[in-house]
C-alpha cells in the first residue's frame, strides 16, 4: 500500500519523526545537502545570468538513488528539512533531483514533538522560492569571492590560504585586536583598601584626594594617558598615605539607599546560546551548535538556528505554569514577558530557543541525555525559565567615608574619601534559576553584599589600611564567545554560519587558542594587511552588513538574484572582478608580509617578522630565526626577537626523509619534528606529519634518525593471540601508553617505545 515520504536532513531526526508519525508514513534523511557547485572552478556562468552548474556529491548519488527508489511506492512527498535558508534549498535540490510524479508539500516545524508534527503533516505549504534564491544568491557570492580573491592570496603570501565573506571580517576583527594590544602602553596607579573592624566588615577603596578624584584602570587611555582632572597616586604616595591612614579617625560623610531591580534576560537565540555556552560551560561556537543540534533532532529543544527571542502563546503558557510549580506564584511575572527581536531582518525561524513542550525539568531527561547534552539542556531550560520569572529586588546602599592625614610635617591635611557600596537581594525572583555570565566569567549583576547600619556622622572602625599597585591592561582578546557577540552586533554572517567561520578560520591557520583566547597567527596579520590596503570594502563591516541585508532582501523577493549578483561582480564601484584586476598588479608581496618590530640597539638594523612557508621568522638582515608556535604576537618584542635571532636556527630542515625536509621546531605544546611542509607533502599525508620529543630530548640535538624514529609512531606492536586484536605503543600528552581496542596502559619511559 502506497505511503506518504517524508524527507529530513538527519537519520537522528528521521528516526525521532517516524516514531511520532507510526507505519503510515516512511521517513527517509538527506543527511544535509544533496548538491554543490564541484570543488574544481568557478562552476558559475557569470555571462548567462550567475547560473550555478550544480553537481551531487558523493553521498547525495546514493541518497537521490534511495528516495527514486522510495517514490516509486510513494502517494506524496513530503520535503521536511529546516525551516531556513539553507534547509529551503536542500529541500529545491531534491526537488530538482528527484523529479516527483506524486504531490509535493513542504512540511515545516520548529519543535520535533508529537504535536508539532502533526501539525505541519495537517498545514504544509509550498517551496518559498524566495528563501531558494537567497540560499542560491549566498553560495554563489561566496564562491565568487572565493574564486577571485584566493588566488590573490597564494600568489602574494602563501599557498592554501582563503578569503571569505564572512572569514575575513572575522579574521580582521581578530587582527585589529591584537594591534591595540601591540599598541597599548601599560601604566602603572596606586589606590588604597581600608577594611573595616565592623560586624559584618566591609572594604572601602580611595577614591578622592582633597576633592580630585583619584585615577582607577579606566581614566588612563591605550597610550598610558590618564583623564584631566584625575590624580595619578604613585606608589611612595600611596604607602604614606596608608600609613598615616592606619591610625586615622573614618568618619561617615553620605549614606544613599537606592532601590535595586534587575530583570531578566530574553530566551536563546543562536548567538547567546553560543555565547553563554562558551562563557558557562567552557564550550567552543561548534561544541555548543553539535550538542544543540542532537538535542533539536532528538525532540529536546527547539530549532537551534534562530535570530528570534519570543516564545509561543502555548510555550509561555507551559514555562509559566512550570515556574508556579517550581518557584512558586510570586516569581512569575506579571504581566507575560514579550521579548522584541534587537536582530536586524529576525526571520530565520519563529522562535527563540527553548525546551519542547510538554516541559520537562533536566532531571527528568537526565538519563536520556549525556554530560555535555545535560548541560547545555540545563542551560537553555534555566533561561527559558528565568525569562517569565519576577525581577529580582532589593536595595543598594553606597556609602562615602572620610579621613584627613599629614603626608608630611610641613603640609596642610590631605583630605581622603573612601566610597563602598552593597547590595541587599530582598527578593530573588528570576535569579533564583539563572543569572547572565561575562566573558570573564563574572557575574553581570551586582554582588550581594551586606554593610553594617551606617550613619552620617558616625565613627568606623578599620582593622587595616592597605596600599595596592596595579597596572592598566590592554583589551582582552576575544573569546570564541565574545566574537560571535561582536559579529551579530556587525551584522555579519547569519546564526547558520557563525559557528562554521570561526571553525575555518581555526582551520584554515589564521587563529589559535590561549586558554579560551582568539590569538591570531602572523599570516591572518599578513592576509589583513594586504585586504585592507587593496581590497578595503571586502572586508569592510558595513559593506559585508549590507551584503546579509541584501539577502534579506532576496528572501522577501525585494531584490532580484541575478541584478544584484551583476551590481557585486560586474559593477562600477567597482565590481569584484574589475577591483581584483586593477589591484593585483599594485600589490608587493614583501611590504604585505613585512612587519617591522623596531631598530636593533646594538647594530641598528631594522628587524621585522615575516609569515614563511615553514612558519612565522624575525629577520635582521641576513639572519633568521623562527618564532615559537605558542608566541602570541603582543609578546614579539624588539628584545624578545633580539633573544630569537641570538638561539640555534630552526627554520632550516635538520634533513630529509625519502626527499622531504624534515624539521625539529618548538610549539605551543612543546618540542616536536615535523616532515614534510604545506607544499612539500609526502606521499598520503594532506598535511605535514608531526611528533613530540621524548623528554630526553632536544631541538638542538635532534638528528634525522632520531626523528625518523618518533615519526614512526604510533607503532604496531603485534596481534594479541587471544583475541587477534592490535597492540599499538604511542606517546600522548600523558605520556607513553600502549592500546589495546579501547583499552590504554601507561608505560614506565617514552624510550620504551622505540
Amino acid at each position: 500500500m502506497a505511503r506518504p515520504l517524508v524527507v529530513v536532513e538527519s537519520p537522528a531526526k528521521a528516526k525521532t519523526i517516524a516514531r511520532f508519525l507510526g507505519n503510515e508514513f516512511d521517513v527517509r534523511a538527506s543527511v544535509g545537502h544533496v548538491a554543490d557547485l564541484p570543488r574544481g572552478g568557478m562552476a558559475v556562468d557569470v555571462e548567462n545570468g550567475f547560473k550555478p552548474t550544480y553537481e551531487l556529491t558523493e553521498r547525495g548519488r546514493q541518497v537521490v538513488k534511495d528516495l527514486r527508489a522510495a517514490l516509486k511506492d510513494a502517494s506524496e512527498l513530503y520535503l521536511a528539512t529546516d525551516e531556513d535558508r539553507e534547509g529551503e534549498a536542500i529541500s529545491w535540490h531534491l526537488l530538482e533531483y528527484l523529479k516527483p510524479k506524486v504531490p509535493v508539500k513542504r512540511m515545516v516545524f520548529h519543535e520535533i514533538t508529537k504535536a508539532a508534527i502533526d501539525h505541519a503533516v495537517a498545514n504544509p505549504r509550498g517551496l518559498d522560492y524566495g528563501l531558494v534564491d537567497a540560499a542560491e544568491t549566498r553560495r554563489i557570492l561566496d564562491r565568487l569571492y572565493g574564486y577571485e580573491v584566493s588566488p590573490v592570496l597564494w600568489r602574494k603570501i602563501n599557498r592554501g590560504l582563503s578569503a571569505g565573506r564572512v572569514q575575513s571580517p572575522a579574521i580582521r576583527l581578530v587582527v585589529q585586536r591584537e594591534q591595540e594590544r601591540i599598541a597599548f602602553v601599560s601604566a602603572g596607579y596606586w589606590d588604597i583598601a581600608a577594611l573595616s573592624a565592623t560586624s559584618p566588615a566591609f572594604t572601602s577603596t580611595l577614591i578622592a584626594l582633597n576633592g580630585a578624584r583619584v585615577a582607577s584602570g579606566k581614566d588612563f587611555d591605550a597610550s598610558g594617558t590618564p583623564k584631566k582632572g584625575t590624580v595619578v597616586v604613585d606608589g611612595a604616595r600611596a604607602k604614606t598615605l596608608a600609613s598615616a591612614l592606619s591610625s586615622a579617625t573614618f568618619t561617615v560623610r553620605s549614606v544613599e539607599d537606592k532601590p535595586y531591580r534587575s530583570s531578566p534576560k530574553a530566551p536563546f537565540m543562536t548567538s547567546t546560546l553560543q555565547q553563554e555556552g562558551g562563557r558557562k560551560l567552557r564550550l567552543s561556537a561548534a561544541q555548543v551548535m553539535r550538542l544543540a543540534q542532537s538535542l533539536y533532532e532528538r525532540g529536546f529543544i527547539t530549532y537551534m538556528r534562530t535570530d528570534s527571542v519570543s516564545l509561543s502563546e502555548e510555550a509561555l503558557g507551559a514555562v509559566r505554569s512550570e515556574v508556579k510549580r517550581v518557584y512558586g506564584q510570586s516569581h512569575v511575572a506579571q504581566p507575560v514577558r514579550h521579548f522584541a527581536n534587537k536582530v536586524k531582518n529576525a526571520q530565520e525561524a519563529h522562535e527563540g530557543i527553548r525546551p519542547t513542550t510538554p516541559l520537562r525539568a533536566p532531571d527528568q531527561v537526565a538519563a536520556e541525555l549525556n554530560g555535555q547534552e545535560l548541560a547545555l539542556y540545563r542551560l537553555v531550560w534555566q533561561r527559558t525559565l528565568a525569562s517569565q520569572m519576577a525581577d529580582a529586588v532589593g536595595t543598594t546602599v553606597s556609602v562615602r567615608i572620610g579621613a584627613a592625614v599629614a603626608e608630611d610635617a610641613a603640609s596642610a591635611p590631605t583630605d581622603c574619601e573612601f566610597a563602598t557600596a552593597g547590595t541587599t537581594i530582598t527578593f530573588t525572583g528570576y535569579r533564583a534559576v539563572y543569572v547572565e555570565s561575562t566573558d570573564e566569567g563574572e557575574s553581570t549583576e551586582e554582588r550581594e553584599a551586606q554593610l553594617p547600619v551606617l550613619t552620617v556622622g558616625a565613627v568606623v572602625p578599620m582593622a587595616a589600611v592597605t596600599p595596592e599597585g596595579h597596572s592598566t591592561t590592554p583589551p582582552a582578546r576575544y573569546t570564541e564567545a565574545s566574537l560571535v557577540k561582536k559579529l551579530e552586533e556587525l551584522g555579519i554572517g547569519r546564526p547558520s554560519t557563525w559557528a562554521n567561520t570561526i571553525l575555518t578560520i581555526f582551520e584554515r591557520g589564521y587563529i589559535w587558542k590561549k586558554g579560551t583566547a582568539l590569538v591570531p597567527t602572523w599570516t591572518a596579520f599578513a592576509v589583513v594587511n594586504l585586504l585592507d590596503k587593496h581590497f578595503g570594502t571586502l572586508v569592510d563591516y558595513a559593506f559585508t552588513a549590507e551584503l546579509e541585508d541584501d539577502l534579506d532582501a532576496i528572501a522577501r523577493n525585494e531584490m532580484q538574484k541575478a541584478d544584484w549578483l551583476q551590481r557585486f561582480y560586474f559593477g562600477d564601484e567597482p565590481g569584484l572582478k574589475a577591483l581584483v584586476e586593477t589591484k593585483i598588479g599594485d600589490i608587493d608581496a614583501a611590504e604585505v608580509n613585512t612587519f617591522p618590530l623596531g631598530l636593533d640597539p646594538d647594530t641598528g638594523e631594522e628587524i621585522v617578522v615575516k609569515p614563511g612557508k615553514y612558519g612565522p621568522y624575525v629577520k635582521r638582515g641576513e639572519d633568521t630565526a623562527s618564532v615559537p608556535d605558542d608566541l602570541a604576537p603582543d609578546e614579539l618584542t624588539l628584545a624578545k626577537a633580539k633573544e630569537l635571532l641570538s638561539l640555534p636556527k630552526s627554520d632550516e630542515p635538520i634533513g630529509e626523509i625519502d626527499g622531504f625536509p624534515v624539521f625539529a621546531k618548538t610549539g605551543r605544546y612543546g618540542p616536536y619534528v615535523q616532515w614534510g611542509a604545506p607544499d612539500q607533502l609526502p606521499p598520503g599525508l594532506d598535511k605535514p606529519k608531526m611528533a613530540s620529543l621524548f623528554k630526553t630530548m632536544t631541538v638542538e640535538r635532534m638528528t634525522v634518525d632520531q626523528a625518523k624514529e618518533l615519526l614512526s609512531l604510533p607503532r604496531v606492536l603485534g596481534a594479541d593471540p587471544v583475541d587477534g586484536v592490535e597492540v599499538v605503543a604511542n606517546n600522548g600528552r600523558y605520556g607513553p601508553y600502549v592500546q589495546k581496542g579501547a583499552e590504554s596502559r601507561s608505560i614506565d619511559n617514552e624510550e620504551q617505545l622505540l
